[in-house]
């Protein structure tokens, strides 16, 4: 059989990571008696084509971007490999077009002008795309997403335009060093995602949870969880941009 891209090279993820996440993703699972399991986000900023790729041959296929700009050129690059696309960091406006049309989700929508934009954006013969709240649910000044008190309001405009479908809520609690306090944001989200469950019995995502606390978010009700270290190892220094 001829080496695979994975085999070839020399930064590739390791299978190993991807497979012990995948059981420790498991077991938290069945020890909060889940009865579906969590997904996997594979969180791919700063990374290469190559390594992108390298982690599809073994399994992985849906992968997180936070700059749109930089994700672009990997979503066509890697098009036929038939991964699925999320976008997780702040998008500006004046972006949304280029992120209506390239992304298969939007994990950070936060505003009603975000709303309309990439609603009028998304083209129509793709499917709607799929969105999910960001919620600062600590109130970090310096972190972006809605007001808890915000979320019935946003969750309905999305919910009546039909090029976007509304799929829940995603959060990135503050890292508190103590494991109590991420626990208590974690809750509060899945109290959040329940209430807004009720009044849009369609959704199904929570997207809470990365490299160093992902088995506690699934445990307090996490559907999706965001790895990126650990998966492909420490990530290279990336000067700021703009999304």
């Amino acid at each position: 059989m001829p080496p695979t891209v994975a085999d070839n090279d020399p930064m590739k993820p390791s299978r190993g990571a991807l497979a012990d996440i995948l059981i420790a993703m498991d077991n938290a699972s069945h020890a909060a008696a889940r009865p579906n399991k969590a997904r996997l986000l594979a969180v791919s900023k700063t990374r290469s084509h190559a390594e992108i790729a390298g982690l599809a041959d073994a399994g992985q296929q849906a992968f997180g971007e936070n700059y749109v700009q930089e994700a672009l050129p990997k979503i066509d690059a890697l098009r036929g490999l038939g991964l699925e696309w999320h976008l997780i960091g702040h998008l500006q406006s004046n972006k949304a077009d280029l992120a209506a049309r390239a992304f298969d989700w939007i994990q950070s929508v936060d505003r009603t002008k975000l709303v309309a934009a990439l609603a009028r954006h998304r083209q129509a013969g793709l499917p709607p795309l799929n969105v999910l709240l960001q919620v600062n649910i600590d109130d970090e000044t310096s972190k972006h997403g809605c007001r808890p008190t915000d979320i019935d309001a946003l969750a309905d405009g999305i919910a009546a335009e039909s090029r976007l479908r509304l799929r829940g809520l995603m959060a990135i609690p503050a890292p508190h060093e103590d494991p109590a306090r991420r626990r208590d944001a974690f809750r509060a989200m899945r109290t959040l995602f329940d209430a807004l469950q009720v009044r849009h019995p369609g959704i199904d995502t929570l997207s809470m949870g990365m490299s160093e606390d992902f088995v506690p978010a699934i445990e307090e009700g996490a559907t999706m969880v965001r790895i990126g270290s650990a998966l492909f190892g420490a990530r290279p220094p990336k000067p700021e941009q703009d999304a």
